[in-house]
C-alpha cells in the first residue's frame, strides 16, 4: 500500500462500499433580507440553518429551500498548519459557511478545525454550519463521482454537504487517489520529459457527471449541488436537462468583474450566485497574476465609501457583493481579518455609492484557465 492509500485508510475503504439509502438585483438591505430571508412561517423557534447566526444573520434561500449564510469563509491557499486553528477561531468567531475544495488540499485540516470547534462550543452543532465542497476536473465520469465526494466527506469528517459543486466544466483523466490527491491539474508531474507534464482531456459530457451528482442527493450525501465557473450557455444546457437543478452557481465576482448578465439570468432561473475573490486582485498577487496597486479596493469610490462609515475598502466591498443579491466566499489567514469581513451587515452602501462602484466594471478576470492553463498544455477558454 502506497503512503497516500495508507491515508485513506480502512474507514474510506468501507464507506466506498456502503449501500448508503435516503437520509433524510436587490439594492437596499431591506430588499435583500425581505427575499434572502423571510421570517419563519411555522412560528417555531427556528434550529440548524434556520436558527438566527450571531455573526451573519442573512441568508439566501436557496430554490431546495436551503438557507445558506451570505457570507462565508473560503479556505482557498490557507496553508495546512495554519486552517485547523483558523477554522476553529472563525466558527467561533460566528462564521457558520465553510468553502472547501479536494483541489485546495486541506479538507483534513478543515475537518479538525470543525472538530475542535463543537468540541470546545457544545452549542453550536454540525447543523448550524453550512459546508460546501467541490468535485475535481478528474472525477466527473459517472463512475467517480461518488468516490470522490466520500473521499471528501472522510477528510472532514463529515456525514453530509450542503452544497457539492461541479468546480470546472473541465473533465480531465482519472487519477486514482493511491497515485496522487489532491491529483491538481498535470496528469504526470513526475514526467521525465517535461513535455508530458500536461493536462489530458478526458470527454465527459456534463449531463454524465450531473447524474452522478444528482445520485448524491438522492442518497443523502449532499443537500444541494450546483456548478462554479458556468458561462450563461453551459448553465443554459444544464438547466435544460437537470433532474435536480443546480442550486448555486459559484463564480468570480467584484468590481472590476461584476459579470452582470450572468449574474442576472441566473437570478431568473433561481440559481442563486455566490461570488468568490471578492475582494479582487489581493489572493492573485502571491501568484504573479496581478500586481499589489491593482484592485477595486484602491479605488477612490471605494475608499470614500469606507471613510464616510468608518470602515475598511474591504468591507465595502463585501458589502456590494451582499447588497446586490450575491454571497460571497473572501479568504484570509489573519485572525483580525475574520472580525473585520464578518461585519458587513447594519449598514447599507447608498445607491449612488453603489453605482459608483457598479462602474468599476471592466471585464477584468484573474482566475482565468485560458490563461494559467496554457503551461500545462492548455488554453481552457471555457469563459469564450
Amino acid at each position: 500500500m502506497s503512503a497516500s492509500a495508507a491515508r485513506i485508510g480502512p474507514q474510506l475503504t468501507n464507506r466506498l462500499a456502503l449501500d448508503r439509502r435516503p437520509s433524510r438585483r436587490c439594492r437596499t438591505s431591506a430588499t435583500i433580507r425581505a427575499v434572502m430571508t423571510p421570517p419563519d412561517k411555522l412560528g417555531a423557534k427556528p434550529t440548524g440553518h434556520n436558527a438566527p447566526n450571531p455573526g451573519v444573520a442573512e441568508r439566501a434561500i436557496l430554490r431546495t429551500g436551503s438557507r445558506m449564510p451570505l457570507l462565508g469563509l473560503g479556505t482557498w491557499k490557507i496553508p495546512k498548519e495554519q486552517t485547523p486553528a483558523l477554522v476553529e477561531t472563525a466558527i467561533r468567531k460566528g462564521w457558520r459557511h465553510l468553502d472547501c475544495a479536494c483541489d485546495y488540499g486541506n479538507e483534513r485540516e478543515v475537518g479538525a478545525g470543525i472538530r475542535a470547534a463543537l468540541t470546545e462550543d457544545p452549542t453550536i452543532s454540525r447543523d448550524d454550519l453550512w459546508v460546501t465542497s467541490k468535485l475535481w476536473n478528474t472525477y466527473h465520469r459517472h463512475e467517480h463521482v461518488r468516490d470522490a465526494c466520500l473521499r471528501t466527506l472522510d477528510d472532514l469528517g463529515l456525514e453530509y454537504l450542503d452544497l457539492y459543486l461541479v468546480h470546472f466544466p473541465i473533465s480531465l483523466k482519472f487519477v486514482p487517489f493511491e497515485t496522487r490527491y489532491p491529483p491538481e491539474w498535470v496528469h504526470d508531474p513526475d514526467a521525465s520529459d517535461p513535455a508530458d507534464r500536461v493536462m489530458v482531456h478526458d470527454p465527459v459530457p456534463i449531463a454524465e457527471t450531473w447524474r452522478a451528482m444528482e445520485q448524491l442527493v438522492d442518497e443523502g450525501l449532499v443537500k444541494n449541488i450546483g456548478v462554479c465557473n458556468f458561462n450563461v450557455s453551459l448553465l443554459a444546457d444544464l438547466l435544460a436537462t437537470a433532474r435536480v437543478k443546480p442550486a448555486v452557481l459559484q463564480i468570480e465576482s467584484h468590481p472590476y468583474l461584476s459579470q452582470t448578465h450572468l449574474v442576472n439570468y441566473a437570478r431568473s432561473k433561481q440559481v442563486h450566485v455566490t461570488a468568490f475573490s471578492p475582494l479582487g486582485s489581493a489572493g492573485y498577487v502571491e501568484m504573479g497574476w496581478t500586481k499589489p496597486t491593482e484592485g477595486a479596493i484602491n479605488e477612490a469610490c471605494v475608499k470614500a465609501a469606507a471613510t464616510a462609515r468608518g470602515v475598511s475598502p474591504g468591507q465595502v466591498l463585501l458589502r456590494w457583493a451582499l447588497q446586490r443579491g450575491t454571497s460571497a466566499i473572501p479568504k484570509t489567514t489573519k485572525v483580525a481579518r475574520l472580525d473585520e469581513n464578518i461585519d458587513v451587515f447594519g449598514w447599507t452602501l447608498s445607491d449612488a455609492e453603489m453605482s459608483a462602484i457598479d462602474a468599476l466594471n471592466r471585464n477584468k478576470r484573474y482566475n482565468d484557465p485560458a490563461e494559467f492553463c496554457v503551461g500545462m498544455g492548455g488554453p481552457c477558454p471555457i469563459y469564450d
